[in-house]
């Protein structure tokens, strides 16, 4: 089991969402994010528009896959996110070493789903 974690860009959420429901890797929490990466958050130009401060918007993708999902979730993840400028993001892949289905009760790979 692992868990994902992936910062990209706000604009590029639906394509990577719709990537991964190709994959059929549905299950995921997505949250509003503020960050700064190898830039420093100096203000720059991003698709049109200017980003000021020293902190920039992004959005966190937290996916947790039984094994044979990562290669998927990872194709799907940089083939929605990647446009080939600065900021495009990373992916984060972590060891999973439990997980609890609240209301079954459920362990491991089958509370994943």
């Amino acid at each position: 089991m692992k868990y994902i974690i992936a910062i990209i860009q706000p604009d590029r959420l639906d394509d990577v969402v719709e990537a991964l429901t190709n994959a059929a890797i549905n299950l995921m929490t997505v949250s509003d994010v503020m960050g700064r990466g190898r830039q420093k958050g100096e203000a720059e130009i991003y698709r049109s528009h200017i980003e000021p401060g020293n902190l920039l918007r992004k959005v966190k993708l937290e996916i947790a896959v039984n094994d044979q999902f990562v290669a998927p979730a990872l194709e799907a993840i940089v083939k929605g996110a990647r446009t080939g400028n600065i900021g495009d993001g990373k992916i984060f892949v972590l060891s999973l070493e439990e997980c609890l289905r609240i209301r079954t009760g459920e362990t491991g790979m089958v509370a994943i789903g």
